[in-house]
């Protein structure tokens, strides 16, 4: 009987002014029989560290010989926001494009980060899906996002399994902060707009390996891989909850120190007009902003570092649409 392989082989994403390469390793998992492709990727945010550690774990624990198909999977997406533990790129090296995860599919002629994107691009392109894996907040409940009415994506976004799932509007449906924010150009609604099931996990917390979420993770993918018959057996099931994101955004109307309310978890329902915090003068003591919901939904992240500019997201709540 055929054995399944693995092969790992660096690759060159970009080159720096001085003519230095950045590499990454993009790993290639074959099985012994026929299947989809699947491909998953970690760190394009390099401070988000969770999914790296994730894609660790799953490879010690994946069985080749049991695998149908083939899964490519990248640890390292971005490895100059690795190296700065950070969230984007420093603007001289990339200052049209600090965001990897606005630039997608890439340009191979293009900015720095284009032609990383533009380079990983062409995995993505032949994959039957994508798993792109990042992680936020520290206080933030770990959820899937996928595009609005996509039955496949929901499908895989269901199958990993957390207990909240956010449907995303996008493009013509999008509300105009989606646009602002450059959003069309992140990889899910690039990979979602070519017709492949796209998800994006959010684990929680960056800076710090955390069991709990890189365990979640694990699991998450064998159950992607499960609902796609890379691996043989059944697809648990899980409670979940479905709310649509991007909506009610609590933003710090000015700069200053935020005390959240004690009280409040994430994962809870709040009605419209829930205390959230204060945001105060540091130096004045002065009351900037006694911030509260807009509506009433989940509440799924808040905000606990406590050094706010104006404008910044205290919190976010969640739209429930189904339980």
């Amino acid at each position: 009987m055929t054995a399944g392989t693995h092969t790992a082989e660096e690759v060159t994403l970009a080159r720096l002014p001085s003519g230095v390469e950045i590499t990454t390793t993009v790993h290639t998992y074959e099985g012994v029989n026929d299947g989809p492709t699947l491909y998953v990727q970690a760190a394009q945010h390099g401070r988000e560290i969770n999914g790296t550690e994730t894609l660790r774990r799953f490879h010690d624990r994946l069985s080749l010989d049991s695998l149908s198909g083939t899964i490519i999977a990248v640890p390292l997406a971005n490895p100059l926001t690795f190296d700065h533990v950070s969230y984007t790129t420093p603007e001289v090296l990339d200052s049209v494009n600090p965001n990897m995860n606005r630039v997608w599919p890439g340009d191979a002629d293009g900015s720095l980060h284009q032609r990383m994107a533009a380079r990983l691009w062409e995995y993505v392109a032949e994959a039957d899906a994508v798993v792109d894996l990042h992680t936020g907040s520290p206080d933030m409940l770990p959820h899937v996002v996928f595009l609005e009415g996509d039955e496949r994506s929901r499908a895989l976004a269901e199958a990993f399994g957390t207990g909240l799932l956010l449907s995303e509007e996008a493009d013509d449906d999008a509300s105009d902060e989606w646009h602002r924010r450059g959003f069309a150009g992140k990889l899910r609604v690039a990979a979602a707009n070519e017709e492949i099931p796209s998800i994006t996990p959010e684990l929680a917390y960056n800076k710090q390996i955390v069991e709990d979420a890189v365990e979640e993770g694990v699991d998450g993918l064998f159950g992607v891989c499960r609902s796609l018959e890379l691996l043989p057996g059944e697809v648990p099931e899980h409670d979940q909850t479905l709310a649509r994101n991007h909506l009610g955004q609590v933003i710090a109307d000015d700069s200053g120190l935020f005390r959240p309310k004690p009280s409040l978890e994430v994962g809870q329902f709040v009605s419209e007009g829930t205390a959230l915090g204060t945001v105060y003068d540091p130096t004045t003591y002065e009351v900037l902003q006694e911030a509260v919901t807009d509506r009433e939904g989940l509440l799924y992240t808040i905000t606990r570092e406590a050094t706010v500019a104006a404008g910044d997201k205290l919190a976010s709540v969640a739209l429930i649409r189904e339980e």
